[in-house]
């Protein structure tokens, strides 16, 4: 396909998905919930296949083939040559940066799609209603799904107990248009979307990713020199493992240890994707409740609309006769305060009210500790959620809600949990009904679930994990069990049977636990 009919092509189908609106009020619905989940599915394998055209297109790297063009200082050529020559590098620059922003939009566009149906599929799945079988969506790629018992007789299975947040999913960038989604975003929403970047950014120490060794190979009385690629857990053994592949008849000539610091998401698209999700989600929990919220804290709200509309109005007001940028911020700066001079809120030594002085104080203090923090707080909970109600091995095979996220973190990592917002945790519990709560100590939480999970590793020992979560919230704070089962959403003896696994594990009393001591002691 030409170049130049690729690019088109794909920002008509991006434009396309733009306009196409995504409604999940009634995903519920088994067919309604179809029709969302496999435009989905249809979405991200078109995608998938533009960018694989790109990828084999040179997309990746387009600036690469431009060192080709240009004049050595060594060249003996004309002006008219030159000039030439440079009409034609900016000409190949511009489709070099037209792949790039393209290629940019379209992976964009792939990590939102995937982010939109990893909620999906955990918030349900498909059950047979003749024998009672369970599938995955994603376990089908087209919307006339047949159970294996022949039925097509399906109703739709909501896991309450789920991570997922579906009210993020009309506010992902699916056309790749992050840009200008970030630029709609309110001043506090800036700040929140950093915030939350920087959350999902947070790395940790260097680790080996992987060990290349070079070996000569001894194959038909000839010494073949190679390079091998192990894995990190071949870091301590790889000499073991070359062993197994080639015998006794290798020599190690070098070997190279390749070095990482992951971040907890490991993408940055999907870290752009749901910050902006959850910002605006933010945002539009802030239209909602903002006016009860001032209303609790500021103490003549009136006054403050008044000083906001004048603003506003002269912000917007743009004279003919003033052109130096300069010059028009000082007449809007005389403008406002002529007005609310006129209307009693400053008084004639330029001085506002001092009511109105301190609700607006109050008011980005409100913003800045509040409302930018709701987006933080409502991911950092998303998360510890999932890490403390998933198995490693659940984590590993599908990413869910979050894509590229790592099946375990580090100490370093774990520090985003140390701090929250508990005014946001409030407001989300009275105003949203969030079934969010603040849990002491959640990075040592985290710590140990990660150990429990490398202790049971291998032992075929099945837990109800969801449960779990609970248990240890419980276990280890004054959380009662029957709170932190309904936060999960489990039954409060499904979570007291967890509690019991686990005292068992730490002191064993029947023959059946002393086993399971053993077998993670091993």
């Amino acid at each position: 396909m030409d170049e130049s009919m690729l690019i088109t092509n794909a920002e008509k189908y991006l434009n396309k998905i733009d306009k196409e609106k995504i409604d999940i009020k009634h995903i519920n619905n088994i067919e309604e919930f179809k029709t969302v989940y496999f435009r989905f599915q249809e979405r991200l394998n078109t995608l998938q296949d533009l960018k694989e055209k790109m990828d084999a297109n040179g997309y990746t790297a387009p600036f690469r083939s431009l060192n080709r063009y240009g004049v050595s200082s060594t060249s003996d050529v004309g002006f008219d040559e030159i000039s030439e020559i440079n009409r034609h590098n900016q000409h190949f620059r511009l489709k070099a940066t037209a792949k790039r922003n393209i290629l940019d939009r379209v992976k964009a566009a792939i990590d939102s799609h995937k982010i939109a149906m990893g909620n999906l599929e955990s918030y349900g799945q498909f059950k047979c209603k003749d024998c009672g079988k369970s599938y995955r969506p994603t376990n089908f790629n087209n919307p006339n799904i047949k159970c294996d018992c022949g039925s097509e007789n399906f109703e739709f299975d909501v896991d309450e107990s789920g991570v997922y947040r579906l009210e993020i999913i009309p506010h992902l960038p699916l056309s790749g248009n992050y840009m200008v989604l970030m630029s709609e975003l309110s001043e506090w929403g800036r700040d929140s979307l950093k915030k939350v970047l920087n959350l999902l950014k947070t790395k940790r120490k260097t680790v080996i990713t992987n060990v290349s060794p070079v070996i000569s190979v001894k194959e038909n009385n000839r010494w073949i020199t190679k390079r091998v690629s192990l894995d990190s857990e071949f870091v301590d053994s790889y000499e073991e493992e070359l062993r197994r592949i080639y015998g006794r008849n290798f020599r190690i000539e070098r070997l190279d240890f390749h070095r990482s610091r992951p971040t907890i998401i490991n993408d940055k698209h999907t870290r752009t994707a749901l910050a902006i999700a959850y910002v605006k989600h933010s945002e539009t929990i802030v239209k909602k409740h903002k006016q009860a919220i001032l209303e609790n804290n500021i103490r003549n709200l009136e006054h403050l609309q008044i000083y906001d509309e004048v603003v506003k109005d002269v912000k917007l007001d743009n004279p003919n006769f003033i052109e130096e940028l300069d010059t028009l911020e000082e007449w809007r700066n005389n403008k406002v305060s002529e007005i609310l001079q006129d209307i009693g809120l400053m008084d004639k030594f330029g001085h506002l009210d001092r009511t109105l002085k301190s609700d607006i104080k109050k008011r980005d203090q409100i913003e800045q500790t509040i409302f930018s923090e709701i987006a933080p707080t409502l991911i950092r909970w998303d998360i510890f959620k999932y890490y403390i109600t998933t198995s490693n091995d659940k984590r590993k095979r599908y990413g869910g809600p979050f894509p590229y996220i790592r099946g375990d973190i580090d100490r370093q990592q774990r520090k985003i949990f140390q701090r929250y917002s508990n005014k946001t945790i409030k407001i989300l519990q009275e105003m949203e009904n969030e079934k969010i709560i603040p849990v002491p100590d959640m990075d040592l939480l985290l710590y140990k679930k990660f150990n429990l999970e490398k202790q049971i590793k291998n032992s075929n020992i099945k837990l109800d994990y969801t449960a779990l979560g609970a248990a240890m919230i419980s276990t280890n704070s004054d959380i009662p069990i029957k709170e932190s089962a309904r936060v999960f959403t489990v039954s409060q003896k499904r979570v007291e049977k967890e509690i019991k696994n686990l005292e068992n594990s730490k002191r064993p009393r029947s023959k059946k636990s002393k086993k399971f001591l053993e077998m993670i002691k091993n």
